[in-house]
């Protein structure tokens, strides 16, 4: 009978180094590249065995340079990996030498473990056990084929009503009672994965966020065992619980009595539906309903490369910002800064339109309002923080001066482009910081600097772009027009045929003046 976990889902903070991490370090496939099937502009990764073969996925949500979650109840607090028993030294030396924080090897439940920290923060103990069942492990250099990660071993919950998570998993998933440790219930599967449930009565609640659990996924036979367990969840009145087709497995999700998510997978279709075994893993796939914006959605999600490839070596700067390297850059290089609620890659899709060899640099802004990310603090709708521009625009300026030193970026060969408060921004660190940006496309722009006296733009080279039905902007931003060219740039003015909203009127429009 099938039985046992299937996937476990977490959140990632920095892609690149969860890749280094678990394809990398870890040794396991890249299987799946996604985008997410609740938010298709969501990188979503699976790493599994050889095939991908469910028991062995653990799948990460990437939430690049989002906010840190906090393990704590109602949450999934450890993920385990099963490897031979003999190779936990093998994997303690590995540590050593990757410089991966550790612990152990302990004993529990009378087996070997060494925990491990991931990037987020994820702890992730690899666990000595003999443990039968999916395909081979993926072959990687460095990692003989006698020591590698088999499977998952099993995960560990936070519940603070132990009793009523371990009946919920009796009665739905097929695990029975195994052992107790101290506060540690231990529960078996068929299969022979375990769950631990901790009596985490008075922890403190979890919180959603990078370097967290989203949910587990436990395995279904087929789509009838999936439509059972719903409807005898619905007779119960247990819990909301949703029913969906993610093309790889069809599941429902369920939240148990200690708050914990749950999912119920079915083992087909698998992996392997839209890809071969050959290249599992190698293509980013879009969701079906989304599959018009493909193109669009392939450039809103952040670029990285496996472990072995060359790739973009961030540096620490006062600004979170992203890369998108084209597949045939031409060395010139796009700065973007988003609107008021927008984000890094925000502008990619409409800069990479307009110029489509160029490499693109999205930035975000350090300022929020409700939760929404500024270049800088306002008071009212046109009543802006005057020393907060210009302390941000100090930090731009350290930020520029940052990046074309450490990425190589040739500054003659670089053009800015902001939209609404980003271009806003950028127009006031040009007439503020000479020399940080001599090249900039300004989109439905107003002036927001209360003092330019004593600014020189002689030298620079300007692009407005603004919306003749842009009611609250269009005569501010003839205004800004006529300042900047007083103070000494060259200034063009363009208009496109609808309001404050971007269309494909300002790629044609940008692209012409890229050209000049």
């Amino acid at each position: 009978m099938t039985s046992g976990i299937h996937h476990v889902t977490l959140i990632t903070r920095k892609v690149q180094a969860n890749v280094d991490f678990y394809a990398g370090f870890l040794g396991l496939r890249l299987v799946k590249r996604t985008g997410g099937y609740e938010d298709a502009e969501q990188l979503h990764l699976f790493y599994g065995d050889s095939e991908g073969s469910p028991g062995s996925l653990i799948t990460f949500l990437v939430w690049e340079d989002g906010s840190q979650g906090r393990v704590g109840l109602a949450q999934v607090g450890e993920i385990a990996l099963a490897v031979p028993p003999v190779s936990i030294g093998f994997w303690l030396t590995r540590a050593l030498r990757f410089g991966i924080k550790h612990q152990g090897p302990v004993a529990e439940f009378g087996e070997p473990v060494l925990k491990l920290t991931d990037p987020d923060g994820i702890t992730v103990k690899l666990v000595g056990v003999a443990l039968e069942g999916g395909a081979p492990p993926w072959s990687v250099a460095g990692i003989p084929e006698a020591d590698a990660v088999r499977r998952i071993r099993g995960v560990t919950l936070m519940s603070d009503v132990p009793d009523q998570t371990g009946a919920f998993l009796a009665a739905h998933f097929g695990y029975a009672h195994a052992a107790r440790s101290g506060s540690l219930e231990r529960m078996v599967s068929e299969s022979g994965d375990i769950v631990d449930i901790r009596d985490a009565s008075g922890f403190w609640p979890g919180a959603p966020g990078t370097g967290v659990a989203d949910h587990v996924a436990f395995r279904a036979p087929d789509r009838e065992r999936v439509d059972a367990v719903e409807r005898a969840l619905r007779s119960r009145n247990a819990s909301i619980v949703n029913v969906h087709d993610r093309k790889y497995f069809y599941s429902l999700y369920v939240r148990e009595p200690g708050n914990i998510l749950f999912e119920f997978a079915t083992d087909a279709p698998g992996m392997m539906v839209d890809e071969p075994a050959e290249t599992l893993g190698t293509q980013l796939m879009i969701p079906p309903e989304r599959e018009a914006d493909a193109e669009t959605i392939r450039l809103l999600l952040p670029q990285f490369s496996m472990p072995d490839e060359d790739r973009v070596r961030y540096v620490d700067l006062p600004f979170v910002h992203r890369f998108h390297v084209p597949a045939n850059p031409d060395g010139s290089t796009i700065v973007l800064l988003h609107g008021s609620g927008g984000n890094e890659a925000d502008l990619m899709p409409l800069a990479a339109r307009a110029a489509p060899r160029a490499t693109l640099l999205g930035v975000r802004g350090r300022a929020t309002e409700e939760g929404t990310a500024r270049w800088f603090r306002r008071e009212g709708p046109l009543n802006f923080d005057q020393a907060d521009i210009r302390a941000e625009a100090e930090a731009f300026e350290a930020f520029v001066a940052g990046v074309m030193e450490a990425y190589e970026v040739d500054p003659r060969r670089t053009t800015f482009m902001g939209y609404s408060n980003g271009a806003n921004f950028m127009l006031a660190v040009m007439q503020l910081r000479r020399d940080v940006v001599n090249r900039a496309i300004a989109l439905r722009p107003v002036k927001v600097l209360a003092d330019s006296e004593g600014a020189d733009l002689s030298g620079t080279h300007i692009l407005i772009v603004l919306g003749k039905n842009d009611a609250l902007f269009r005569e501010r931003g003839d205004e800004l027009f006529a300042e900047l060219t007083r103070l000494g740039a060259d200034t063009a003015l363009a208009e496109v045929d609808h309001g404050h909203e971007l269309g494909e009127d300002d790629v044609e429009t940008i692209r012409r003046w890229l050209a000049i």
